[in-house]
């Protein structure tokens, strides 16, 4: 976080956020609001779009429409930003099992601000 961000300010804003697959909605125009210093979690059935949320905010996939800011800084815009200012910590710690083993390397290459080559 910058040093001269304000102690009381929000630390995570969505606007409408919204993640469309094709014709299928994942996430629909999500609102949240969260202070420095808050706790919060997301909640919800399996497939609820939750781990879309979390995928958006944590730069690794892109909204459809709506905006998303973490301490200020803009998930679609100012994605290095955002990875410095964020600690992502995935339900397993090993590999995700839907993915390659590539797609996995990408993933954490991204996290992580590791050079493509």
């Amino acid at each position: 976080m910058p040093a001269d961000f304000p102690k009381r300010a929000v630390i995570l804003d969505t606007q409408e956020l919204t993640r469309r697959f094709d014709k299928f909605t994942a996430v629909d125009s999500v609102n949240i609001s969260v202070e420095a210093g808050e706790v919060f979690g997301l909640l919800g059935p399996n497939g609820a779009g939750k781990s879309t949320v979390i995928k958006m905010l944590t730069t690794l996939l892109p909204p459809t429409t709506g905006k998303a800011t973490i301490a200020g800084y803009d998930v679609t815009h100012q994605q290095g930003a955002v990875r410095k200012v964020i600690g992502y910590v995935p339900q397993a710690l090993s590999a995700d099992g839907s993915l390659t083993g590539y797609e996995n390397l990408l993933i954490f290459a991204k996290l992580y601000d590791i050079p493509s080559k």
